[in-house]
């Protein structure tokens, strides 16, 4: 999920928290909770840092081994130290851990319903685990912590009751998700009157709860991309990963090895210029305005030598800049 969602969690887990006689009966207490379960609810996410590094870094470790199983424990352990250390570790351990530990999986697990993804099953694997399910801004996740905390804050609801509520109707919501997203993966197979067997159908959600995104894998890796609305498929574009020797020769680029080791939906296309190649590799999930803006570029000269190299999200026009500018 986004920042803001993430955010917005963690105030909720600390309303829900009310249910914890011990928490509720003590405000000091209480706002250790709150300090703890905000933190716990953005932590995973620090990894963004990586950003000053390179953006390729990031790109190839973005809710990686900050989201798998052992940074959960140790996100807890450095987290609640922190919450303890700051009301001079004179609250009880088990409290603000317990919470500080549920802010901290929520996110995680939260994370496995985007497009995204996450490596959560790590250290017994490193594959990216996405559902689909829901975009990583979910207006109804979004607005209905708003309205939860704003009945909180002007203390016209019960949090030990509006909390429970709000996750109990979200539970619901995302069964309902989760199930809707299912029916039409099996449904695409007869909407679809070029299907033939071996095609591989990714249905990716929008910030709309009715309208999917669709991509269409063949087995000869040609990639169909559309969408779903009004309950009618179309196909829009189409992609064909090209064939040239400065394509093989990029894959082992460590800014193109980030990207291709991120997603398994990337498509290449080489340009032949009068200095050597360009090699445009792009996710073909995340299609916007006619573009792809999540890319990896590579430049190369007729040795097949780096030039500049970008990975990222950028517009066209952009994209060009940033790589003259690593080319000069």
């Amino acid at each position: 999920m986004d920042s803001g969602t993430h955010l917005v969690m963690g105030i909720g887990l600390a309303g829900l928290a009310a249910v914890d006689p011990v928490v509720a009966s003590d405000q000091t207490l209480y706002a250790a909770v709150l300090i703890g379960t905000v933190i716990g609810s953005e932590a995973p996410d620090l990894d963004g840092l990586l950003r000053l590094k390179s953006n390729a870094a990031y790109i190839r470790n973005h809710r990686g081994a900050s989201h798998s199983i052992p940074a959960v424990a140790l996100w807890t352990i450095a987290i609640s130290l922190l919450v303890e250390a700051i009301f001079k570790f004179r609250l009880p351990w088990v409290h603000i851990g317990g919470w500080v530990l549920l802010a901290v999986c929520v996110h995680v697990f939260s994370d496995l319903f985007n497009t995204y993804g996450t490596q959560a099953a790590r250290p017994f694997t490193q594959k990216w685990i996405s559902w689909n399910i829901i975009h990583i801004f979910d207006p109804v996740i979004f607005i209905s912590h708003l309205i939860a905390i704003v009945l909180w804050a002007l203390r016209i609801g019960d949090p030990a009751i509006v909390f429970p509520l709000l996750y109990a109707g979200l539970i619901v919501y995302y069964i309902w998700r989760t199930v809707i997203h299912k029916t039409l993966q099996k449904k695409l197979v007869k909407l679809d009157p070029g299907y033939e067997e071996g095609d591989r159908f990714i249905l990716i959600p929008t910030i709309s709860l009715h309208d999917w995104n669709v991509v269409k894998r063949r087995p000869d890796g040609y990639f169909f991309i559309g969408d779903f609305r009004q309950g009618k498929l179309r196909w829009i574009d189409s992609a064909r990963c090209g064939e040239h020797p400065a394509i093989e020769k990029s894959r082992n680029d460590p800014s193109i090895r980030a990207f291709l080791y991120f997603t398994s939906f990337a498509c290449a296309d080489v340009q032949e210029r009068d200095w050597g190649y360009e090699i445009r590799w792009s996710d073909v999930r995340y299609r916007h305005r006619k573009q792809y803006p999540f890319v990896g570029v590579l430049l190369m000269d007729k040795e097949y030598k780096t030039l500049g190299s970008y990975v990222g999200w950028l517009s066209d026009e952009r994209l060009q800049k940033r790589l003259r500018m690593n080319t000069y």
